[in-house]
């Protein structure tokens, strides 16, 4: 028989040293070596989905943690919370995943919950509990081979890279200017920027601004931050331009900079996610030589 349990928070959302945090780290762990996603270091904090918000544990008999839900009360841009969702890997399809969805569905207030590839499971589980299909997020993938094209800055603009302690305000001002649109990505804080300089992803060297202006007094107008999964695979994870910089050709040489970045330092296989009725990125993407390869869900009752 497996109990629900609501946490507000797990004993350190940060580190493994008490039995729910390990419980829920080693949840995600297996769940992230079976799909390949989510992925969650051994120590040091939880990926930034994971964090604060409210804990939902599925316990079995045996004490064990065999499903996960994460309720971000902060919600998005729009006001949603927004739920992440996960069953251990070897307790599927024995109902697991219904009863977090419906304890979830228990909170008051509009709710989004993530359905990572589109999965079979999840399209039933929404149907049952009359679940609206309202965002797609494409994950897309270039391969090896083919020749990048060359685009330089525009105008006066020149490149650097992120430097840590200097850059972050800077960098997040940009950055919710250019998603001011955006469910989750224009709520990045300075605090959640600093934390993930902490992660054992996160390089400055493949983290590239376009800056306006000398050494000393130069503004931040756009960057491409690029990130190396543990498997190998580089991503373009986010590029942003300020929209006063915007028309002129700027995200699209921010994005090949980053990608011939990953190139010369050997990655074969490269993805980004954009948003699926973003058709300008989408088409942009297509052709550099991006193809969908997954589809993420996000569902609202």
């Amino acid at each position: 028989m497996v109990t629900l349990t609501w946490l507000d928070a797990l004993s350190d959302d940060s580190a493994d040293d008490s039995a729910d945090g390990a419980a829920v780290r080693a949840l995600l762990r297996a769940a992230g070596e079976h799909d390949g996603r989510p992925e969650v270091d051994a120590d040091g904090p939880l990926p930034r989905e994971f964090r604060g918000g409210r804990h939902l544990l599925a316990t079995d008999t045996d004490g064990s943690v065999v499903g996960y839900a994460h309720l971000d009360t902060g919600g998005d841009a729009f006001g949603n919370g927004v739920v992440e969702l996960i069953v251990a890997p070897d307790r599927r399809r024995a109902g697991v995943g219904g009863r977090l969805v419906a304890e979830v569905l228990t909170v008051d207030g509009p709710l989004r919950l993530w359905s990572h590839g589109d999965h079979p499971g999840a399209v039933a589980l929404a149907k049952r509990h009359g679940l609206a299909r309202v965002r797609e997020l494409l994950r897309m993938r270039l391969g090896p081979g083919g020749e990048l094209p060359e685009r330089a800055l525009p105008g006066h603009l020149r490149l650097r890279t992120f430097e840590p302690g200097r850059d972050e305000d800077a960098v997040i001002g940009v950055n919710a200017r250019a998603f001011d649109w955006h469910p989750e990505q224009g709520q990045l804080s300075v605090e959640e920027l600093v934390a993930t300089e902490g992660e054992s992803w996160f390089d400055p060297a493949g983290f590239f601004l376009a800056v306006d202006g000398d050494d000393d007094r130069d503004r931040v107008v756009g960057f491409h931050w690029t990130k190396v999964h543990p498997d190998g695979i580089g991503e373009v994870y986010v590029v942003g331009v300020d929209p006063d910089a915007q028309g002129g050709g700027l995200g699209t040489a921010l994005t090949l900079v980053g990608l011939r970045h990953l190139r010369e330092s050997g990655i074969d296989e490269i993805i980004l996610y954009v948003e699926s009725d973003n058709a300008p990125a989408v088409a942009v993407y297509t052709r550099l030589g991006f193809t969908v390869a997954e589809t993420d869900v996000s569902y609202q009752r």
